[in-house]
């Protein structure tokens, strides 16, 4: 039997946040029927990652971070809750991004806002103390740039500069009259708001339920299967 997928989002206060990370697994489990797909959250909402790995750790799990850059949580939080319960590092898939396929939901959702073609992008992570996770929304900005062949630059909602509002205030100063922020989120609520509230003529949408999403949570997974499995005899 495969090993349960455990989906492990950041969490919020706002119910749309949760509302959204379960309507991402609804297409991942669409994806993948013959999977079991489990849904958890490291703070702010239920169930809890320590409750739900507990209960599930005797069908070894694989934990997939709903996470876009390799920051705190998944440096430190999640393999300490692997090691609560005895299981293995190779059990911990990594962060979503950076990846070509959240490049190709955000292409999506920028077009779904009517940003056009010749629009100068911004690209709004939710910013990080960590330098690692900072690195990765400058890694996504160039995989996005990539996509959409025109530069995008990126900037933090939080913790880290430039700010999204110095970011468009820069492309406008700059000679950019048409700029779209791209909102590197996964989920509604505190900052995609905060995204919404730059000078930029098109925000789009969180990634939310993305089927580039639900295919990059199941390579995660499989990537990290295919770590735990033992190698062959000789």
């Amino acid at each position: 039997m495969a090993p349960v997928l455990l989906a492990v989002a950041h969490g919020s206060r706002d119910p749309a946040a949760a509302a959204s990370t379960r309507a991402l697994l609804r297409v991942v489990r669409f994806l993948r029927p013959e999977l079991t797909v489990r849904c958890c959250f490291l703070d702010l909402a239920q169930p809890s990652l320590s409750d739900s790995i507990a209960q599930l750790a005797w069908q070894r799990p694989i934990l997939v971070p709903l996470l876009l850059g390799t920051g705190y949580h998944v440096r430190v939080d999640l393999p300490e809750a692997l090691a609560a319960v005895g299981l293995p590092l190779t059990h911990l898939a990594p962060a979503l991004g950076p990846h070509p396929l959240l490049a190709e939901a955000l292409a999506d959702r920028l077009t779904e806002a009517g940003a056009p073609s010749h629009a100068a992008v911004v690209l709004a992570g939710a910013g990080s103390s960590d330098p690692t996770a900072v690195a990765d929304t400058a890694r996504m900005a160039e995989l996005l740039a990539t996509r959409l062949d025109r530069p995008v630059i990126p900037a933090h909602l939080s913790a880290a500069t430039p700010t999204p509002h110095q970011a468009v205030a820069a492309l406008h100063a700059a000679g950019h009259p048409a700029v779209a922020l791209a909102g590197y989120l996964l989920s509604p609520g505190f900052f995609a708001r905060r995204a919404a509230t730059t000078a930029a003529t098109w925000t789009s949408a969180p990634l939310a339920a993305h089927p580039a999403v639900a295919r990059l949570v199941l390579q995660r997974y499989d990537e990290a299967r295919a770590a735990t499995a033992l190698p062959s005899a000789a």
